[in-house]
């Protein structure tokens, strides 16, 4: 037996322990940046997804499409605004966002999960009322605060055996609107609704790291009491601020632990899960 043949094994060997622990768990993935735009990295992603559910593990899937709104909004000669790093939705945005994410990036997962062997269900946050929301501020326009998640649709799903897959577009409960939902935020609160053991927040970054030019300086555990001191010293700083404070929000509302995770190495998932290696920053 060559050594590659006796190497796969011991891999097989060491996911064996994890697969057991996560074995009817809930975990809640978080899908965007770079592993939605490679072709490479989506094959990855997906086929970690589909292993995960066929080894017994409850896998949800929750995405964002940042990148794909926004060339929809310049085929329309809209040009996209932000505040305060949230996309600006006026009326017209907003029927954009919502046609991008609850149509054709939502429904192109599912097709790519169930063309790959997995069983995957589209849902989107006003799907029985999933994701209820209000306006967070007039200034970001049709951009919601999640009031409420009811997760039963997500539940039934699991339950017949379906990977979820779910946009981030919530119905509103101060008025007609609906609501533009940050993908990493609603995947917290999914998250902490199911009851969930771990949350993974796919990014374009390694993690959290000690010199943020230095990829070597990566933290790979942080407890909560931790995270106050890293944001003083700027450790955290800019556009990890909220995927922190998202983290920080699903641990402490029940969640076992929440992962940063660099979804630009490919079977970054499953190295995070069923190794003894991690790749992200934990917090717990």
């Amino acid at each position: 037996m060559s050594y590659s043949h006796v190497e796969r094994a011991t891999v097989l060997a060491e996911a064996l322990p994890y697969i057991q622990k996560y074995n009817g768990k809930t975990i809640v993935v978080k899908y965007g940046g770079n592993a939605m735009i490679s072709q490479e990295l989506r094959q990855a992603v997906i086929s970690d997804i589909i292993l995960l559910h066929l080894v017994g593990i409850r896998v949800v899937v929750v995405h964002g499409g940042g990148p794909e709104i926004t060339d929809m909004l310049k085929k329309i000669g809209k040009e996209s605004r932000f505040v305060d790093g949230l996309r600006y939705t006026d009326q017209e945005t907003m029927e954009i966002v919502q046609q991008v994410l609850c149509g054709k990036v939502n429904k192109d997962l599912v097709a790519i999960l169930n063309r790959q062997g997995g069983r995957a269900v589209g849902l989107c946050g006003m799907d029985a009322g999933l994701f209820q929301a209000r306006q967070l501020d007039k200034k970001y326009g049709l951009v919601g605060e999640i009031t409420r998640v009811d997760p039963e649709v997500v539940v039934d799903s699991l339950s017949n055996g379906y990977i979820p897959v779910v946009s981030t577009v919530a119905q509103g409960t101060d008025g007609a609107n609906s609501y533009n939902i940050n993908a990493d935020t609603a995947a917290a609160k999914l998250a902490v609704a199911l009851g969930a053991e771990k949350l993974l927040l796919l990014t374009d970054v390694r993690g959290l790291l000690r010199d943020p030019k230095d990829g070597s300086t990566l933290i790979p555990t942080v407890g909560l009491s931790d995270v106050p001191g890293l944001v003083k010293d700027g450790v955290i700083q800019g556009g990890m601020i909220p995927k922190v404070e998202c983290c920080v929000e699903a641990v402490r509302s029940g969640v076992h632990n929440a992962v940063i995770l660099d979804g630009r190495i490919p079977h970054s998932i499953l190295i995070e899960l069923l190794s003894d290696e991690g790749v992200g920053t934990m917090l717990f």
